[in-house]
């Protein structure tokens, strides 16, 4: 037999032994996962996602820059990104957004645009504004989870955030506030957190896809194996979204010594670019 067909049979056969791998250990994974005392999925550690979902939750291509302006000939990115070079460029991203797009009204989608125009000036994230649920679960940062029976508690490396989770429904929240307020009850092995009272100014991805202060979050954490997390959301706002829509991604739990938190407090970092220029004499 010639060795091209031998080598395209050995990779059909390697290739049909790894999904068998991948299936049998999916089948078996769920229920070798670490359960409570109290026989809940233990989902204690710290997790992240491994996707572009920050950079926009819908499928997109790669591209020069986060923000554009016109060239010559094609747009090229704002003169104050250019020296980034390709470290401020935008990686392509499969989307996580079920359906593909996001079902905005035509005056929300509209919103969106504007706000992808301006990203530089509109972003919170730039700013290191809290991020906001659902962004928080898949900025390009851990967070880490600690629960028992009597506490539920969402530590968040970006900017310090943490959200404190109710075991039961606490009614409206008092005011609205940057990470909401958010209760959590089991359905079955699944973790179900609500989210209500948002103020609003958070986005969801650095694409300007927003929700408004009236958004209902709810978050499903399903333990999938040893390392692994289903993670589903839904969004209900009837003033931004022609109906609720999904998104949903995997998130992995961290070992080893990266099974920890860092700090990364940006406020001090974002100093200059708020006040900068109330300087006596201003920086070039």
């Amino acid at each position: 037999m010639h060795l091209s067909r031998i080598s395209a049979a050995l990779r059909r056969v390697l290739t049909i032994i790894a999904s068998a791998s991948v299936l049998l250990t999916t089948l078996a994974s769920a229920d070798d996962a670490p359960r409570t005392a109290a026989g809940k999925p233990d989902l204690n550690g710290v997790w992240q996602v491994l996707n572009r979902a920050n950079f926009n939750l819908e499928p997109h291509g790669p591209k020069a820059a986060l923000a554009m302006r016109e060239g010559p000939v094609v747009p090229v990115p704002a003169k104050e990104l250019v020296a980034l070079g390709a470290v401020g460029a935008v990686p392509a991203g499969l989307g996580v957004v079920d359906g593909g797009a996001i079902p905005y009204t035509d005056a929300a989608r509209q919103q969106r645009d504007e706000n992808a125009a301006n990203w530089l000036t509109r972003d919170p994230e730039i700013k290191c504004y809290l991020p906001g649920v659902p962004r928080a679960t898949y900025m390009p940062f851990p967070f880490q989870i600690y629960h028992n029976q009597d506490v539920l508690v969402f530590s968040y490396e970006y900017a310090g955030a943490v959200r404190n989770i109710a075991l039961s429904d606490p009614g409206p929240a008092p005011i609205d506030s940057w990470m909401g307020q958010s209760w959590a009850e089991w359905d079955g092995d699944t973790l179900v957190v609500h989210t209500e009272g948002l103020n609003g100014q958070s986005w969801l991805d650095r694409a300007g896809n927003f929700a408004s202060a009236g958004a209902k979050i709810t978050e499903r954490f399903t333990r999938t194996s040893a390392h692994t997390l289903h993670y589903e959301v839904t969004i209900e706002d009837s003033s931004v979204y022609q109906r609720p829509w999904k998104m949903s991604m995997p998130l992995y739990k961290r070992v080893g010594r990266d099974d920890q938190l860092l700090q990364f407090n940006c406020v001090e970092f974002v100093e200059e670019l708020m006040y900068g220029h109330l300087r006596k004499e201003p920086l070039d």
